[in-house]
């Protein structure tokens, strides 16, 4: 397990579920925290106060104004940048065969956030990583990404690009940085609350028979952190789903 003590994590859209739990895990480990999201101010404020040492800033990643003001507003409260939890997304639940339901607009909310809103927190943090010698980028994809299923093709589609993209900046932004990816499966959020259905077939099919838990994936992002000899990799946290 790391120690993050002195090392500074901004985790986005992580008010709630599994960016709440993966900001706790660091906290947890010393780290000092930046909570992020767009709206649930409330929220992201009351988690940002039980940590032992965090703040909360809002700010719209899919505005490069706004991702360029989250990473500042990082460093200045802190006087530095090593961590960046990319987690902020949105879907929209569409069957797959509703070609219809998948309007451009759909298509431009998702793409703006989970893929152009990714991307700019990474351009306005790079230089602060890299000035680390040791920076660490995770982003927080979907199985979605890797089989085709998902809550609709945009947002699988969206996953699927962050994965391509971790790939990508592993490439090209080593030595100083370091850049990984988390795909989970299911995983009981506010989000997924309503999903019974297919978090039975989840729980029926799965070779490790439940679905997955925020923690579940904070864990693999903190395994990640510390896997120093790592780098380009997309690891599916799904409970076996991919297996079969």
């Amino acid at each position: 397990m790391s120690d993050l003590t002195g090392r500074v994590a901004l985790v986005t859209g992580s008010s709630s579920g599994i960016g709440a739990a993966v900001a706790t895990a660091l906290a947890a480990l010393g780290a000092s925290v930046v909570v992020n999201s767009v709206s649930s101010v409330v929220d992201g404020q009351q988690l940002a106060a039980s940590l032992p040492d965090a703040t909360y800033v809002q700010a719209d990643v899919a505005d490069p104004a706004g991702a360029r003001h989250l990473v500042d507003a990082t460093v200045e409260h802190f006087g530095r940048l090593d961590v960046v939890i990319n987690n902020a997304g949105t879907t929209a639940v569409i069957p797959h065969d509703d070609l219809d339901a998948a309007t451009k607009e759909v298509w431009d909310r998702i793409l703006a956030v989970n893929v152009l809103g990714t991307w700019n927190v990474i351009q306005a943090a790079a230089p602060h990583l890299r000035a680390t010698g040791d920076g660490v980028i995770i982003n927080v994809t979907s199985l979605a990404g890797v089989r085709p299923v998902g809550s609709s093709i945009p947002y699988a589609v969206s996953k699927a690009a962050l994965n391509h993209l971790t790939v990508l900046l592993a490439n090209t932004l080593g030595p100083e940085i370091r850049v990984n990816a988390v795909a989970p499966g299911l995983i009981d959020t506010p989000w997924t609350s309503d999903w019974e259905a297919v978090r039975n077939r989840v729980r029926e099919t799965a070779p490790l028979r439940r679905s997955g838990r925020p923690e579940d994936v904070a864990d693999a992002c903190v395994g990640l952190i510390g896997a120093r000899y790592a780098t380009g990799q997309v690891l599916v946290v799904d409970g076996g789903v991919a297996l079969l």
